[in-house]
């Protein structure tokens, strides 16, 4: 990971040019006939018509608050400022976000303006937080964009980070370039039949593979600053699930094959069995020690330089729940990314450079 003293988000250059303002207009046009996610309802979501995601124009904010439990360079001491939307582009049936993934008829009342959703990134900001995390944006693209140009004339400077499935069109990210400044894409299957048993998703890897291409095309390694806190780059997420059924080792090969050793990863180990995995053969059980360490020595084979790992007891202290009063995240005490695999050559943020 790099480092940098200076640092303006690339949204604020698009908008002093006018760039800005033609990317909004190119990106609502595809909402017309809806084509801003793999699935391509080509429903008329500016008309109010919602196809797969069940969301129409308005953006569905279901929580937003100071996030202390990311990874190190995006949450640092003061927080990442998170803004988690509701419905989904993938129905995982094992996904801790349940509550506001798959609950649509209840999120239809979490649709805010424009507006709103602009104010929310400049409150995030006045609270000290280091960036913009937007979790689970993809169907609600060109909104966001919509909310910057609004944001931007009142002071917004802090990076944009775009937390997602991986399940992206590599169009829509291509008109991203430049506005977002760090991605969080999970690599989440190998496998497309596994993406379409837990996940109702088809062809996930060749859209996953393509639009994480593109996006470290766009920003590249990691970049922080002088305190370790991430600026510009790539972050790409990948969640240990029981029996191998995440693919560990074709999709983490492929990341230090297609784009390079050196790539930021997070491995994750906080799977549990949440929503409806318990009564799903294959992923009814949380991850074992042997399952934990096979892929932990996976990235020292593979060579993989930079990272964090979360800990073995990661799954029992990470349950957001998103109808506990204030947000979602109140009860977690520790931060799952804390403590290094010792294992890890390069793995401790506390020596991330």
């Amino acid at each position: 990971m790099k480092t940098m003293k200076e640092f303006e988000p690339g949204y604020v250059f698009l908008y002093q040019s006018g760039e800005l303002a033609r990317r909004v207009e190119r990106l609502e046009a595809r909402l017309t006939k809806c084509e801003v996610c793999p699935r391509m309802c080509r429903v008329n979501r500016l008309a109010g018509v919602r196809g797969f995601c069940h969301s129409a124009y308005l953006p569905i904010v279901s929580s937003s608050c100071a996030h202390h439990g990311e990874e190190p360079a995006l949450s640092g001491t003061s927080g990442s400022g998170t803004i988690f939307f509701g419905n989904c582009t993938m129905w995982c049936v094992y996904c801790q976000n349940y509550q506001i993934s798959q609950d649509w008829e209840n999120e239809q009342s979490n649709e805010v303006g424009i507006e709103t959703l602009a104010q929310r990134m400049l409150h995030l900001q006045q609270l000290g937080c280091y960036n913009i995390n937007l979790v689970s944006p993809t169907h609600f693209a060109p909104q966001v964009v919509r909310a910057l140009l609004l944001a931007v004339p009142q002071g917004l400077r802090i990076p944009l980070v775009y937390n997602t499935s991986g399940y992206d069109s590599v169009d829509i990210i291509r008109e991203l370039d430049g506005i977002v400044d760090i991605y969080l894409p999970d690599i989440r299957y190998a496998s497309d039949d596994a993406a379409k048993r837990f996940s109702y998703t088809s062809n996930y890897v060749t859209h996953a593979q393509a639009s994480i291409k593109e996006m470290y095309r766009q920003v590249g390694n990691l970049v922080l600053d002088d305190n370790g806190i991430a600026k510009r780059g790539l972050i790409v997420r990948h969640l240990i699930l029981p029996n191998r059924m995440a693919g560990s080792e074709e999709s983490l090969s492929w990341l230090a094959d297609e784009l390079s050793p050196a790539v930021t990863v997070s491995i994750m180990s906080q799977y549990y069995p949440a929503y409806r995995a318990s009564r799903i053969e294959g992923i009814a059980r949380g991850i074992t020690p042997s399952e934990y360490e096979e892929v932990i020595e996976l990235v020292n084979r593979l060579g993989l330089e930079s990272g964090w790992v979360q800990e073995m007891g990661a799954a029992e202290k990470y349950r957001p729940d998103f109808d506990r009063d204030g947000h979602p995240f109140d009860s977690v005490q520790d931060r799952p990314f804390e403590s290094a695999h010792p294992d890890i050559s390069g793995f401790d943020p506390s020596t991330a450079k």
